[in-house]
């Protein structure tokens, strides 16, 4: 076939279906000519495609296709209005649904974390475990403090950021296999547990939880957020109910990965503060005040605003937020 032949044919007619799928109005016979032009041209793209794959031909009427595509498919959503969206209605209701598996997350998170570290604190010899006498001093009174202060600030928020947004997404992606959220939140709560048994063998306890509840206290709930949104999926195809367990796993997924993306902007205002307030020689009222106000936010963004829009029929998936965003890229 000869390509420049062949587009050059039918070129106007391409170009018509362009127009009439870029265009805001349209009457009852310009949709019927942009379904028929879309037959036409879906079929020209076949021949175009068998007689070679990657064409820059091919590609700008694969382009033009979506668009036209996108016209008798749905409405289009303004982007816009879809990111408004997302925000207002789809994220809080998904965080909404998952509000008491988090609440069930953080108190096994605190059992398990008290736990050890009474368990170390009262066992003879249980510290020493963990090194020198030396070691355990220095660790209690400049290591645990100065892990704050000791980077820059700009590159010591973006590393904490990164660092907890990997754990967060990793423990919804991962969430299906029913292990590795289990693990994840165990191997915390013990690290939490030995650190509070350290700090408690040298007589400061206080400063553990002095410097770990401005930025701790949203850093930890975001990260039982990701955990009870993991957590969901894997229960969605154990026990689908009336559904398959592909259409399960489909729906839930589908509702629950969008508390991944809610979670990058928590964990980055925890970042913020653990980078920001936490290093500052401020009085620790004001310091700890303003990282229970974070946490505050987030849990009314989750329970109220999050109720708000469950009580409307919100679901919490990304449909809508999807539609607009291929909107904007179609042009």
């Amino acid at each position: 076939m000869d390509l420049d032949a062949y587009s050059e044919v039918h070129r106007e007619r391409w170009q018509e279906l362009d127009r009439l799928a870029r265009a805001r109005h349209r009457s009852g016979a310009d949709v019927d000519r942009l379904v028929s032009g879309y037959q036409e041209a879906a079929t020209d793209l076949a021949r175009i495609r068998r007689a070679a794959p990657r064409t820059a031909v091919g590609d700008r009427l694969s382009l033009t296709l979506f668009r036209a595509r996108l016209r008798f498919t749905g409405t289009p959503v303004d982007p816009l209005t879809a990111i408004t969206s997302f925000f207002v209605l789809q994220l809080p209701a998904a965080l909404y649904r998952i509000r008491w598996v988090t609440i069930g997350v953080a108190l096994a998170t605190a059992t398990i974390a008290a736990v050890v570290a009474v368990w170390i604190s009262t066992t003879p010899g249980a510290t020493a475990t963990f090194g020198t006498p030396e070691a355990l001093r220095r660790y209690a009174t400049h290591d645990f403090q100065s892990y704050y202060s000791d980077h820059g600030l700009g590159a010591f928020t973006a590393q904490v950021w990164t660092n907890n947004a990997y754990i967060a997404a990793s423990m919804v992606a991962f969430g299906i296999t029913g292990l590795f959220v289990p693990y994840s939140i165990g191997q915390n709560a013990v690290s939490l547990g030995v650190s509070a048994a350290i700090m408690h063998s040298q007589g400061r306890l206080g400063d553990f939880f002095r410097y770990i509840a401005p930025h701790g206290q949203l850093e930890l709930y975001s990260v039982f957020l990701a955990a009870a949104a993991g957590l969901m999926i894997f229960w969605s195809w154990v026990a689908p109910g009336a559904r398959s367990r592909a259409q399960a796993l489909a729906e839930d997924g589908r509702a629950l990965i969008t508390i991944a993306i809610g979670l990058t902007l928590t964990l980055l205002l925890s970042g913020i503060v653990e980078g920001t307030v936490t290093r500052q020689d401020w009085p620790w009222p004001v310091k700890i005040g303003i990282g229970t106000v974070a946490l505050l936010a987030v849990l009314w963004y989750q329970w109220v605003l999050g109720g708000r829009a469950h009580r409307a029929g919100e679901r919490g998936d990304l449909e809508e937020f999807e539609r607009g965003t291929t909107t904007l890229v179609a042009g």
